[in-house]
């Protein structure tokens, strides 16, 4: 079963944005690229209300993705996907250093990897 998100809160919605209006930027992004983004800082280990307040995203559509209410599986795949380019992205940086620091950073990288993804 799909769900229909809205970028814009209605008038009539009883809910109280978060953040409040005019702090947040409008989203005009289709839920397909929506979800993307949210998969992407989730990846880096951005919280769900930050995100909300620098895209403009519903934060009712990031809370069910991230409880798996909403486009599980490719949501799950597209965290997955991130989260080792990030990796990649922190073993490069650990290669352009020497000796312990890049030990040290690479070992980091590492463990914050299977930390996240649960191996």
């Amino acid at each position: 079963m799909k769900a229909c998100y809205k970028t814009v809160m209605s008038d009539d919605d009883p809910r109280t944005p978060c953040p409040p209006y005019g702090y947040s930027c409008f989203c005009d992004l289709p839920v397909e690229r929506q979800i993307e983004l949210v998969a992407e800082f989730h990846a880096y280990r951005i919280r769900p209300t930050r995100i909300a307040y620098r895209l403009g995203i519903d934060i009712a559509l990031i809370e069910s993705l991230l409880a798996g209410e909403f486009e599980a599986s490719r949501f799950e795949r597209l965290v997955k996907h991130y989260r080792t380019r990030r990796l990649r992205q922190r073993l490069g940086a650990a290669d352009q250093r020497r000796g312990q620091a890049a030990y040290e950073q690479r070992q980091i990288a590492l463990r914050e990897f299977e930390l996240n993804t649960g191996l």
